[in-house]
């Protein structure tokens, strides 16, 4: 059963939180084995087996960065078998200036490249959310199409590679500040 279904909303990117969070609530209580310890064998399983999926749906619709891959992954642009489709030869070609510097960083610690680098990433982040947020508000199953999702995909693409780059850059100060003892 498709998470969105589960919860009787429309497919999109941008949920209402508080109405998910009573509709989870609400399923729980429907759902918990606990309530059904009357009922027989079968009819047990199949309240566990949905108040497993109610939770998952619940962790994955709650979840901006979750709903957005589910939803991708739904429409067949994203596996979750790890092929990945290739990032934009542009964006990559944007980030190589970051991972030079990612490079001299993870060589040769200097705090001010540090925070120049997170400042870069901060406003690259921004600057693709800015410019995706439009088709997250609009995009529903009913009214979206194949070049919104793409789009997002892209995004999301991005967004990934950027968390990447900034984890990495997380591990050069520490390990800088040992070298230091």
């Amino acid at each position: 059963m498709n998470y969105f279904e589960l919860y009787g909303i429309p497919v999109s990117f941008v949920v209402d939180e508080p109405a998910l969070r009573r509709t989870y609530y609400q399923n729980s209580k429907k759902y918990h084995p606990d309530f059904h310890t009357q009922a027989d064998a079968q009819q047990q399983a199949e309240m566990l087996e949905l108040a497993t999926l109610n939770t998952k749906a619940f962790q994955t619709l709650s979840d901006p960065d979750r709903r957005m891959r589910y939803v991708l992954e739904s429409n067949g642009l994203l596996s979750d078998e790890g092929s990945t489709p290739a990032l934009p030869q542009a964006f990559l070609m944007d980030m190589m200036e970051i991972n030079e510097q990612l490079m001299e960083q993870e060589m040769a610690f200097d705090p001010d490249r540090q925070q120049t680098i997170e400042k870069t990433l901060e406003t690259l982040e921004k600057e693709l959310q800015a410019a995706v947020q439009p088709v997250l508000d609009r995009y529903t199953a009913e009214n979206g199409s194949r070049a919104d999702l793409e789009t997002v995909l892209d995004f999301f693409l991005k967004k990934r590679y950027l968390l990447r780059i900034q984890e990495n850059l997380s591990k050069f100060a520490p390990r800088a500040g040992m070298a230091e003892w």
